[in-house]
């Protein structure tokens, strides 16, 4: 599989954040959101097999791993990855822009979705039947860079009863949306 790298840092973008926390970034991302901070992880990366990310993973010294990108779905051996670190009593987050099928996961990873909306660039690319494969741990996240993207993923959660199926995010577009306006939306 393709990987751009396999570090340890604290967790900062879902409800396991503050944590320690691995992160195994793939390269390759099928989407181009217009505020994406990972374009390094568009192309390169090193091929290293799935047991050679195994044992790196081992040695960091942690039992929460995330799998990012890019998009990790784009690469074939994940979901085998993500069962490996399961069976070996690691908690396995997978970040995904939810455009490839979710369903090829193994039921115990934690599903952390990021649909996509109007200011992303990238909206149409929401593959929505992915949602009737999320369970109660899973995230939705929201990226969202002004009042009209809030508004959007609001309908979106009430659309798909979203606040009673999985845990919501919402996180501000970097240099964009201050978080106080965001925070203030949220307690409207």
């Amino acid at each position: 599989m393709q990987i751009t790298e396999i570090y340890k840092s604290i967790q900062g973008e879902s409800s396991f954040a503050g944590l320690p926390c691995i992160f195994v970034r793939t390269t390759g991302c099928n989407l181009r959101c217009v505020w994406c901070d990972t374009e390094y992880a568009f192309y390169g990366g090193q091929k290293i097999p799935v047991e050679k990310v195994v044992e790196k993973v081992t040695t960091l010294d942690c039992k929460l791993v995330e799998i990012t990108g890019g998009e990790p779905l784009l690469q074939k051996d994940v979901p085998e990855l993500a069962r490996r670190l399961l069976d070996l009593d690691y908690t396995v987050l997978i970040e995904t822009s939810g455009e490839r099928d979710v369903s090829v996961l193994d039921a115990r990873v934690i599903k952390i979705m990021d649909i996509k909306c109007p200011g992303s660039g990238e909206c149409e690319k929401n593959r929505w039947q992915n949602l009737e494969f999320l369970t109660p741990k899973d995230e939705v996240k929201f990226v969202i860079k002004d009042r009209d993207d809030y508004d959007w993923a609001v309908g979106i959660i009430r659309k798909y009863c979203l606040e009673k199926r999985v845990k919501i995010l919402f996180s501000p577009v970097w240099g964009e949306l201050d978080l106080q306006d965001l925070a203030r939306w949220i307690l409207e």
